[in-house]
């Protein structure tokens, strides 16, 4: 880390978006610094799907080689710290540190990602990216044939259900209490063999993370090998909001087809502003916004 305190861009958030904005930055020669605390939300998934050349790898082999590319390019420096706070000033931004350290750039970019509120549930913590799962698309052909659950319930559960039918036949919707299904939800899930449980859950059964049986309060259990549910979510940095940037209606940092927000001169990109929870499409957003960015400096300063 150098002594530098200005920069053209500050990036907070340092996995895959931030290093594709960081790389598209870089190669334009701009002066950026990328804040990154190290806690990536799929740090414990064994394996990343649905990425052209790099179907696969562990998420940390793809964010290790990523880093090594981008720091390739002189222009943009890394800082292992926690960015805590920002306030607009007359050439552009600051951002203060946890550590104590601040620092100014005429753009943000936030790629901040999203921090999952999952049930109070025994396992479900310890099973989540593992066998605990959100998305088919990028981890339904592992599980395909097996086992599976849906935790979940009403629109929510029978939507998650039709969908994930797909991959495998043999697949029960638990509710975790009394169903809210409709009449007709409950007809479609019965007609397609779906067997639907509404026992209350206790905990996860699982083996370093990899599930073994569902317990219920009454005792009894169900093999299972896969489950996937729908959890909330937060916004893991709420810098955003406080330099009054807006929020969609699901709770997602609102940007235009440029992952400009609505603040101007403030982007964002990554699993902070959209459900397509995927490391291509954090990276495609990453190196739109790091395009877009560059393209704004470079006729803002001509």
């Amino acid at each position: 880390m150098t002594n530098r305190k200005k920069f053209d861009v500050i990036i907070v958030g340092g996995s895959y978006s931030g290093l594709a904005a960081g790389m598209a930055l870089g190669r334009a020669l701009k002066q950026v610094l990328i804040i990154d605390s190290a806690k990536p939300c799929n740090q414990q998934t064994p394996h990343s799907h649905n990425f052209l050349t790099q179907d696969g790898k562990t998420p940390a082999e793809i964010a290790t080689l990523g880093k090594q590319q981008v720091q390739m390019y002189h222009t943009v420096t890394f800082l292992n710290d926690l960015a805590i706070n920002s306030t607009k000033t007359e050439n552009g931004f600051e951002i203060q540190t946890a550590s104590g350290e601040t620092f100014s750039a005429q753009k943000l970019i936030f790629t901040t990602g999203i921090r999952d509120l999952l049930p109070d549930m025994e396992g479900i913590a310890a099973c989540w990216g593992i066998s605990v799962l959100h998305c088919p698309f990028c981890h339904g052909y592992e599980v395909r044939n097996e086992k599976t659950g849906i935790l979940g319930n009403g629109e929510d559960g029978y939507e998650l259900s039709s969908l994930i039918s797909n991959w495998t036949n043999d697949l029960t919707l638990f509710t975790d209490g009394p169903s809210t299904l409709t009449a007709e939800q409950t007809g479609k899930l019965e007609k397609h063999q779906i067997k639907i449980v509404n026992k209350e859950v206790e905990r996860l059964e699982h083996i370093n993370g990899y599930l073994q049986n569902m317990i219920f309060n009454d005792g009894t259990k169900s093999s299972v090998k896969a489950i996937y549910t729908r959890s909330p979510f937060e916004q893991h940095c709420r810098i955003p909001e406080s330099l009054g940037c807006e929020l969609t209606e699901d709770g997602y940092v609102k940007v235009d087809s440029f992952q400009e927000t609505t603040v101007n001169g403030v982007f964002a990109c990554g699993d902070n502003t959209t459900r397509i929870r995927t490391v291509a499409n954090a990276v495609a957003m990453g190196t739109t916004a790091g395009i877009t960015v560059s393209r704004k400096m470079i006729s803002e300063g001509f």
